[in-house]
């Protein structure tokens, strides 16, 4: 289980940093602000082997759902309240506190990188993708994310996480289509449907 919930807690530094300028900052900003909704399959990999793929769905504000497929039996949904954990092998379910989530930054309506909520510590671009590691200082126990950009089309494709264990965690999207129509039923889940422990994660 813990292998899945890493995706959440996370930091990747990476080597070779350049500055970003204000340009840089604004054009991510803007990519961020005016997306409200991602369609996309996804990749999962992990550092000590572990792989998972799936289908993820978000709608701003803080709206996500994401869907293992078989041989994981997993769901991952934040309904804006909380983000709901269900482990299907194990019929367990576990409330996890958007504030301790670094995935925030994804979710919220508006983000701006000014170094008060949140901060830029690390950096790069090349002629195929810009990578950003940004922290919440208001929050020091929600470690950095950092988020991969392609360049042309300039888009989200890929987040990547290392979590307590230093299990580094890479989450690739694909076929992705944005701004798309998202049934607002995908994001709710009924507590009742499980007869596994309920737990709640907060900090």
């Amino acid at each position: 289980m813990k292998k899945f919930l890493s995706v959440f807690f996370c930091i990747l530094f990476f080597s070779g940093s350049v500055f970003a300028t204000a340009q840089d900052l604004q054009k991510i900003e803007n990519y961020l602000n005016n997306l409200q909704t991602i369609k996309a399959s996804f990749v999962q990999m992990s550092s000590n082997g572990g792989t998972a793929e799936g289908k993820i769905y978000i709608a701003k504000p803080s709206k996500i759902r994401m869907e293992y497929t078989a041989p994981d039996e997993l769901l991952i949904v934040g309904n804006g309240d909380y983000i709901i954990y269900n482990d299907k092998e194990l019929d367990q379910v576990t409330n996890i506190d958007y504030k301790d989530i670094p995935a925030t930054m994804i979710l919220t309506q508006k983000i701006k990188l000014d170094g008060q909520n949140l901060k830029v510590v690390d950096f790069y671009k090349d002629g195929g993708q810009t990578s950003i590691t940004v922290e919440m200082p208001k929050n020091k126990s929600v470690k950095p994310i950092t988020l991969i950009f392609d360049n042309n089309p300039f888009r989200l494709k890929q987040w990547k996480v290392v979590d307590q264990q230093n299990i580094e965690v890479t989450i690739s999207l694909f076929d992705i289509d944005t701004d798309a129509a998202i049934d607002a039923n995908l994001f709710r889940f009924d507590k009742k449907s499980s007869t596994g422990t309920s737990k709640t994660r907060r900090k």
